[in-house]
Formats: structure tokens, C-alpha cells, sequence
């Protein structure tokens, strides 16, 4: 039998190391080292006996890609209509913000619609999670549940049913397989009880959907590998001291990406949000400087969320830049644009700047929302109250185009927005109860700000 060596797996990136040091070299992390005394050298492997493996042609594959509704509206659009039987779904967020909540809510809809649930709880008793589901009013008997951490007993139990099911982990950090020596919530454990409930819930066509703790940087805490071995990645996101909760989809092999779901926190559990633009833009002032509205799209829904923007001249050496749901990078960017293509001068300002209601953007369209947010704050003029912009900016001034522009113009209309500025490459079916304001570079849009300004 070989003999085990000494191996340290950091905890945060997975990286191995012969001896213990303070810092990883990979991800530049301080003491998060952890003795793995399980490991055995490579040459150990080689006297594993294989066997040979069966290929298959595609004709011959059946699969069923039917899909199971949960009737959360906003949960089935960032799924992508819904699970589909087998998939392995992983749920992130920070403390508090809602995903017990959300889960035990979806099995309790699941069960209503008699389908075989299993919720499984590595951190909570069975009596707190009862008196969750009272507040929640989920009175089915028809939901399994379990208060148990051992993966193998879990993965045991899903192929001995042998029938599709809906199979919640709550959460992955608290899984661990007694064949390993290191404490729950370690790389290798989260690695290795995560591959086994999988590899069982593909068997036997489970739906698994595993809860994964955050770090303090906001990554899904364990291994990078996790998120590679599952199905679909969500993360919850949201301020505890706000009520609108939004689902993101960063990984889906069976829908859109960066979708979103908006829900809000009631003390009943959570509300889907029907119409997220119309929440967003309900608390706008009128005649205020330094505010813009954007239309985007996060996945395939159009959204319009309110951009503020503060401009004031700054008492320090290196004037702040203080931003709130967009790219700190980008407004550097887009500053240094505006000085040098527009001649307004923004290196002794300091710059506040904020995505009302909590959501984050990622969209380069929003470059110009943004631009014209500043511009209004510098040269204190309100924008046109029913007015939307988009449009990317390049480092030469340059509006670009973006995609999917009619699905934004579209959402505009419904809320009463009528006056829209977009790049003027920018093909567009247009709509006779709307004027449209093309720029070509980012000097017109100060132009048409100070001339609607005068008129």
C-alpha cells in the first residue's frame, strides 16, 4: 500500500502545495493553507485496473428534455422555463438573504402540483425549519424532510428510490463523506460529497438543487470547480435593509444567462415582481439634475432602472469616485472620455454615482445613460423627464450600437417614455408616437442637452 504524504489544498482556490506557507501564489490568499492527510502520490493510480469503455452513437441517445414548472413565474424565466430531470442547479447568496426562504416556498409549490420532494438540512433543525414553513403557510405532508450531513448516506437513499424526485441541499458546505479525514466545508470534502450526490442524481434523473455559502469577496465559497460540475449557477442578490431580492442566472446549459427574477421580501416570504421597471422608476423626482434613465436588458428582459449621477468639486488630492450597481473600471473610462473628446472637466470632481433599487449592471449600453447622467449633475440641467437613453462608448467619443434595441424601445412605450437617444448606427423600427434623438459621437449628446436645455 503506498504511503500517504503530507499535502496542503488551499482552501479558496484548491491549489496544492508539499508544505505549509501563508500566502497562496495562486490566489494571493493569507492562511487559508489546510493539511490534507488523505493524499496519495499519482503513481499510486497507475495500478488501478480500468475497463473498457462502450461508445454510443447520437441516434441511438434518448433523451427527455421535458421540462417541470415550479409556478414561481421569475423563478421558471431564469431557469429557462423551468428543471429539466437531472439537472443540477447551485444557489448563491449572502447570509440572510433569502434562498431557504425561496427553496422552501418552491417545494412546497412542487408538492401542491404532486411531485416528490426532499429537503434536506445540514444547518438547520427539523423544528426551525417548521416553524419557517408555518410563516411561509406551507401545509403539505407530502414534502420529505431530513436534518443529516453525510453524503453518503444521502446518495445512498436517491438510488434506492429509483423514482424522479426534487432534491434540495441545504447547504453544500455543511456535506462530508466520512472516507475523508478533513472537517465539512473544506475543498476536498465540498468537492468530493458534491460529485457523489451528482453523480446519483443523474442515475436516477433527480433534480438537485444545492445551496453554496458566499466568500467576503462574493464568489461561491469552495472550489471553482464546483460551478463547472453543475447544471445551471443562480446567485440571490439584494441589501438586507431593502426589500427586492433579484435571482441572476451566471451559468444555464439549458437557458439565457444573466437572467433576472426580482422578487420582494414580505413577512409572508417572497413576492414575485411582475413589472421590475415600473418598481424601479416608481420614486423618480421631477426637474432633478444628474439623473438618467437607462433601458437594458438583463438575459432576454428588457428593464429600465434610474441612473443618478452627483458631480461637486472635491476638497482631497484624488477626487472620489463612489459607485453603487456599476463597473468602478467603466466610469473611469467614460470620465477620461468626457475630458478629453468633450473638453468637461471632471479630474477635481468627485463623482457619486448609483443604480437606484439595489440592481447591478453589467451592459456596456449603459455607457451613455451614465454619460448623460454626469453631463446633467456638471452642468446642473434636468433631463427630459420622458426621455431613455442607450448606446456604448468607445475612447474616441464614438457611440456604438447595441443589441435587441426595438425590445427596449418597446419596454419604454409601455411606461410612457417617448423621447429616446440612441447611437446612430443603430437600426431601429421606428415607432411615429416617439422622436428619436441618434448621436454619433458623445460631444452630440452635450450639444442636445444644452439645446433642449434653451428650448
Amino acid at each position: 500500500m503506498t504511503k500517504s504524504i503530507k499535502q496542503f489544498v488551499c482552501q479558496s482556490c484548491g491549489s496544492n502545495y508539499s508544505r505549509w506557507i501563508g500566502k497562496c501564489k495562486q490566489c494571493n490568499e493569507w492562511n487559508t493553507l489546510v493539511e490534507n492527510n488523505n493524499y496519495r502520490p499519482s503513481g499510486a493510480l497507475s495500478k488501478s485496473k480500468g475497463k473498457k469503455i462502450n461508445f454510443e452513437k447520437l441516434d441511438n441517445v434518448n433523451y427527455d428534455y421535458s421540462r417541470i414548472k415550479t409556478n414561481i413565474n421569475e423563478l421558471d424565466r431564469v431557469l429557462g422555463g423551468g428543471f429539466v430531470l437531472g439537472s443540477v442547479t447551485l444557489i448563491g447568496g449572502d447570509p440572510g438573504i433569502g434562498k431557504s426562504t425561496l427553496l422552501l416556498q418552491l417545494v412546497g409549490n412542487l408538492a401542491y402540483q404532486k411531485e416528490k420532494c426532499i429537503y434536506i438540512s445540514g444547518e438547520e433543525s427539523l423544528s426551525q425549519i417548521k416553524m419557517r414553513a408555518d410563516r411561509l403557510g406551507i401545509k403539505s405532508n407530502d414534502i420529505e424532510f431530513a436534518s443529516v450531513t453525510n453524503a453518503s448516506d444521502i446518495a445512498i437513499t436517491i438510488n434506492s428510490n429509483r423514482k424522479k424526485c426534487i432534491l434540495v441541499i441545504d447547504s453544500i458546505q455543511t456535506m462530508y463523506l466520512p472516507e475523508l479525514d478533513s472537517s465539512p466545508g473544506t475543498v476536498s470534502q465540498i468537492r468530493a460529497s458534491a460529485h457523489e450526490l451528482i453523480i446519483a442524481a443523474k442515475k436516477t434523473d433527480t433534480i438537485l438543487i444545492l445551496v453554496g455559502h458566499l466568500t467576503k469577496d462574493g464568489a461561491i465559497a469552495g472550489p471553482k470547480v464546483l460551478e463547472h460540475m453543475v447544471d445551471a449557477v443562480l446567485y440571490f442578490e439584494g441589501d438586507n435593509n431593502l426589500q427586492y431580492r433579484i435571482l441572476r442566472s451566471f451559468k444555464n446549459r439549458f437557458g439565457a444567462n444573466n437572467e433576472i427574477g426580482v422578487f420582494e421580501m414580505m413577512n409572508n416570504g417572497l413576492k414575485e415582481i411582475v413589472n421590475p421597471s415600473a418598481i424601479f422608476l416608481s420614486e423618480r423626482q421631477k426637474n432633478i439634475s444628474g439623473t438618467a434613465i437607462f433601458s437594458g436588458l438583463e438575459g432576454t428582459r428588457p428593464i429600465l432602472v434610474e441612473i443618478q449621477a452627483l458631480v461637486t468639486h472635491s476638497t482631497l488630492g484624488t477626487p472620489r469616485r463612489i459607485i453603487v450597481g456599476w463597473d468602478i473600471s467603466r466610469l473611469s473610462m467614460l470620465c477620461a472620455v468626457l475630458e478629453a473628446r468633450c473638453k468637461i472637466h471632471l479630474s477635481n470632481m468627485d463623482i457619486f454615482l448609483n443604480v437606484a433599487g439595489g440592481i447591478r449592471l453589467f451592459e456596456p449600453a449603459a455607457d451613455l445613460a451614465v454619460a448623460a447622467a454626469i453631463i446633467s449633475s456638471v452642468k446642473n440641467i434636468p433631463l427630459s423627464f420622458n426621455s431613455i437613453f442607450f448606446g456604448e462608448i468607445g475612447l474616441s467619443g464614438e457611440i456604438r450600437k447595441v443589441t435587441q434595441p426595438e425590445l427596449r424601445i418597446r419596454e419604454a412605450s409601455k411606461l410612457g417614455f417617448n423621447k429616446i437617444y440612441l447611437p446612430t448606427k443603430q437600426k431601429v423600427i421606428i415607432n411615429k408616437d416617439m422622436s428619436y434623438n441618434t448621436l454619433a459621437v458623445l460631444k452630440d449628446l452635450v450639444n442636445l442637452i444644452i439645446k433642449d436645455n434653451k428650448d
